[in-house]
């Protein structure tokens, strides 16, 4: 594989199942193959702040054998000019087309994490600024969350799920959760992308005007009434996005939406999901998330195993 953005990276790849069984494999024995990165740089670049994706890609990369590179644009690095075809007279001190392809001189793979602008939907969904370092890197990429997918997170949702699931189709529920800032689709539109690959009933539900981008969710069962989605629930995934239709905009913070332990009362018992962080009492109350049946924890700490299944394709190269 040379780079690393969505499930159809894998389904195009190794396949679906094959990646599935792979990672569950490294989840077992994290360190059944550290050979295939001896001697090999990863780079990853943060334009964004995180914890997850940089400690568990890090960590994936040392399963592996390979030394890590970890810069934060703007502060450990010259900042970046994204635009094509515009004087450089401001802030910006490096262009991405050189800083991309000096980075894949130095490095065997590499990662970007950049979020969404939320302000130009046409620009955010046209992924400019991950397609153009995938273009001027030079060797395989990986991508740490992009503008409107987070695959590192989805594939470790998947994982999760295979992990726990109570029955071959589980029923998996995505819901809506209200939020004080404006957050971006990425991680929703993400994991209904992998779930729709993947053998799951999914249902989403959100209030009115937080509709997903189309491609996303055609063919996808999605409610506005959270009761109905939740009912016969085997997991329940609670996450806040912004507007797509009104981009970037906050129409509601119905608090009603909130996961209470009344509202998991209505599942088949179900397992409680989120990527954090997570805001306590607004997107889920501490009675669910502090309960028996929340994997968040283990959830996150498959995203060592997300990160290392992908490293392993990457840095295996073509088949």
């Amino acid at each position: 594989m040379r780079r690393f953005t969505s499930v159809h990276d894998l389904i195009n790849g190794p396949g679906l199942d094959v990646a599935i069984h792979d990672a569950l494999e490294f989840a077992r024995h994290p360190w059944i193959n550290t050979e295939i990165g001896r001697r090999r740089t990863v780079g990853l670049l943060f334009m964004n702040p995180s914890l997850r994706t940089r400690m568990s890609t890090q960590k994936a990369a040392t399963l592996m054998g390979a030394e890590t590179i970890v810069l934060n644009a703007g502060s450990d690095s010259w900042t970046l000019e994204t635009r094509d075809g515009v004087v450089m007279d401001g802030s910006s001190t490096e262009h991405i087309k050189e800083a991309a392809a000096v980075m894949g001189a130095y490095c065997d793979v590499l990662g970007l994490r950049t979020f969404a602008s939320l302000t130009d939907r046409d620009a955010d969904y046209a992924e400019d600024v991950l397609e153009k370092f995938i273009t001027h890197a030079g060797v395989p990429v990986v991508s740490l969350e992009s503008a409107t997918r987070h695959p590192l997170q989805s594939f470790a949702d998947l994982i999760t799920i295979e992990q726990f699931k109570p029955t071959p189709r589980p029923k998996v529920v995505l819901t809506w959760a209200p939020h004080p800032k404006a957050l971006p689709q990425a991680v929703a539109n993400s994991f209904i992308e992998w779930m729709s690959a993947a053998n799951v009933d999914l249902v989403v539900t959100h209030p009115k005007g937080y509709e997903l981008a189309p491609e996303f969710v055609s063919g996808v069962a999605v409610t506005n009434d959270q009761d109905e989605a939740l009912a016969g629930a085997d997991f329940v995934y609670a996450k806040n996005w912004s507007s797509y239709e009104q981009y970037g905009q906050i129409l509601s913070q119905d608090r009603s939406w909130t996961v209470t332990e009344d509202k998991m009362s209505l599942t088949n018992n179900a397992k409680f999901m989120h990527c954090l962080p997570v805001r306590r009492n607004m997107i889920v109350t501490d009675g669910v998330i502090d309960g028996p049946n929340s994997i968040v924890i283990p959830q996150a700490a498959n995203r060592v195993v997300s990160a290392q299944t992908a490293l392993y394709y990457l840095l295996k190269g073509p088949a």
